[in-house]
C-alpha cells in the first residue's frame, strides 16, 4: 500500500486510520511526495503548507492513539481553493491584486475542516478571482489537466480539479457562483457537489458575487463528498445568507438507490448543441439510471432562455462593485479576460440588475412548482463539451461549459457532477444532477448509486 496511499478514497483512509493501520503523517508525506513530483507539471497549489501539515499530522496521530479519533476527515489531507482565508497562508486569488499578505484567521469553511480533524496542505490555483470557467489565469499560469496537461482543468477551482484528480490531496474545497465546481470534476472525472444556497457558510471567502456564491468539496467519490459536506454543512451566524435548517445525516440514505426516484430530463436548452460524444456518455448515463430503477421523463425547463442573461445581471455588477477599487485603480494587474468581465459589469443600468433579481424568485417559483412539484431531480450533461486544450480556449469554450451549470446557481438548488464516461482522447465526461432545495441527501443518493453501477470514477489519469 506504501505506493498508492494517495489513491485510497478518504472512506478508505479513514477506516485505516481509525484502526491505526495508516498514520496520518504517511498519509500527508504521501501526498506531498506526489505535490513536489507532479504540481510543476499541473500547477494545481499555489501555497504549499508542508511544515504546517506535518505537525497536525503529528498531532492527529497522537489524539488518536489517546482514543480522540474524532471521525472520517481526522488525519485526512485536503487543500483549499486560495479565496478561502487560510491562517498562515496568503489570500491571494491567484491575483496581482491581492498579494502576499499573511491571513491571521481562518474561513468557517477552513475552521469546520480542521475541527473534523482535517490536515490542510495548502492553497489552490483558481481563475483570477474566481471570474471564469476555463482556469486559465495569466498571472499564475493555469492549472493543467491531469488526462492530458495541454488541456484546461475547467474553472474556477481549477487547482482543485487538478489537485483531487492527480492524487495531491484528498479533497479540494472549491467555490461555485456559475459552475465552478462542477465543471472541473466534469473536465477532471471527479465528484463535485455545489450544496443549496446558504447550506455552507461563505464567511472568510472572497466574494464573487454574494447572491450566487456557493462553496463544495471536489472529491475522486460521491461517498467522500458526501462526508465531506457532512463536515462543513450547517447554519453560522457569521454568514447573512446561511440557512437555519438541520443537516442530515446524509451517509444514512447513501446505499438506498434510485428505486422509484422521478428523473427529469429538460427537453430543450440544456442538451442543444452538446458534442456527439458528450451526448452520447449522457444519454448512456440515463439509461443506466433508468436501469437501476429511476422513472425517466422529459420535461420543458421555464424560462430557460432567459437564465444565461438573467445571471450574468447579477453576478457582473455584484464582481465590479466587489472589486471596483482595484478596476479604478490598478486595472493594468488585472488579467485581461477578467478585466474585460468586471467592465460588463460596470456597464450594468441598475434597473436591470434589480429586474434580474426580481426574475430570480420568479424562476424559483416557477421551478419549485412546475418541475419539482412532479419530479425528485434533473438530468443534464455537467458541460457540453469536454475539456479543450489551453491554447485553443476562448469565449466559446466558456459558454460551452457553463450553459447547464449556471441555472442551477441562479436556482440555489443541490447539483452534483460525476464522471459518465471518456471522449475518444481520453478526457472524461460529467453528468449532472441536480435536486430540491436542502435535498443534497437525494442528489447525493442518486449519484453514489450511478458511480456504484460504473467504473468511470475509479479511473486514474496517465501521470
Amino acid at each position: 500500500m506504501a505506493t498508492d496511499r494517495h489513491w485510497l478514497s478518504i472512506a478508505e483512509a479513514a477506516r485505516l486510520i481509525e484502526r491505526r493501520e495508516l498514520s496520518p503523517l504517511d498519509l500527508v508525506d504521501a501526498c506531498l511526495e506526489r505535490v513536489e513530483a507532479l504540481d510543476g507539471r499541473l500547477n494545481a497549489f499555489i501555497t504549499v503548507l508542508a511544515d504546517e501539515a506535518r505537525v497536525a499530522a503529528r498531532q492527529a496521530a497522537d489524539e488518536i492513539a489517546n482514543g480522540g479519533y474524532s471521525g472520517p476527515l481526522h488525519g485526512i489531507p485536503v487543500a483549499l481553493k486560495d479565496i478561502f482565508y487560510v491562517a498562515g497562508a496568503p489570500m491571494t486569488a491567484a491575483s496581482r491584486i491581492f498579494g502576499e499578505a499573511i491571513s491571521e484567521e481562518d474561513s468557517e469553511v477552513t475552521r469546520r475542516l480542521r475541527a473534523a480533524g482535517a490536515i490542510v496542505l495548502g492553497t489552490l490555483n483558481l481563475h483570477e478571482i474566481a471570474l471564469g470557467a476555463t482556469g486559465i489565469n495569466l498571472y499564475t499560469g493555469p492549472a493543467r489537466n491531469p488526462w492530458n496537461t495541454d488541456y484546461i482543468t475547467g474553472g474556477s477551482s481549477s487547482g482543485a480539479g487538478a489537485a483531487v484528480a492527480a492524487g495531491l490531496c484528498f479533497a479540494g474545497m472549491g467555490t461555485d457562483t456559475g459552475g465552478s465546481i462542477r465543471i472541473p470534476a466534469a473536465l477532471c472525472g471527479l465528484a463535485g457537489i455545489k450544496p443549496t444556497f446558504g447550506r455552507v457558510s461563505r464567511r472568510g471567502l472572497l466574494p464573487l458575487s454574494w447572491s450566487l456564491d456557493h462553496a463544495g468539496p471536489l472529491t475522486r467519490s460521491v461517498e467522500d463528498a458526501a462526508i465531506v459536506l457532512q463536515a462543513i454543512a450547517g447554519h453560522d451566524p457569521g454568514d447573512p445568507a446561511s440557512d437555519r435548517s438541520s443537516v442530515p445525516d446524509y451517509g444514512a440514505t447513501l446505499g438506498d438507490g434510485v428505486r422509484g426516484l422521478r428523473i427529469g430530463v429538460p427537453d430543450r436548452y440544456f442538451g442543444d448543441g452538446a458534442d456527439a460524444e458528450v451526448e452520447a456518455a449522457f444519454r448512456e448515463a440515463l439509461r443506466r439510471l433508468e436501469g437501476l430503477g429511476a422513472e425517466l421523463s422529459e420535461f420543458s425547463p421555464p424560462h430557460a432562455d432567459e437564465m444565461p442573461g438573467a445571471i450574468a445581471a447579477i453576478m457582473l455588477p455584484e464582481a465590479f462593485t466587489f472589486h471596483r477599487s482595484a478596476m479604478e485603480e490598478r486595472p493594468g494587474e488585472i488579467g485581461e479576460d477578467v478585466r474585460y468581465r468586471l467592465e460588463l459589469g460596470a456597464a450594468y443600468p441598475a434597473a436591470e440588475y434589480i429586474q434580474a433579481l426580481r426574475f430570480r424568485e420568479m424562476l424559483v417559483e416557477a421551478w419549485r412548482e412546475d418541475v419539482f412539484g412532479g419530479i425528485d431531480l434533473v438530468a443534464t450533461a455537467t458541460t457540453m463539451v469536454a475539456a479543450r486544450p489551453i491554447d485553443g480556449s476562448d469565449l466559446s469554450t466558456t459558454f460551452s461549459l457553463i450553459r447547464n451549470t449556471n441555472p442551477f446557481n441562479l436556482l440555489g438548488t443541490p447539483a452534483i457532477s460525476v464522471p459518465c464516461g471518456f471522449t475518444g482522447a481520453g478526457l472524461p465526461i460529467g453528468l449532472q444532477l441536480a435536486g430540491r432545495w436542502f435535498d443534497e441527501a437525494t442528489v447525493l443518493r442518486a449519484a453514489h448509486a450511478y458511480e456504484n453501477a460504473t467504473d468511470w470514477h475509479s479511473r486514474r489519469p496517465p501521470l
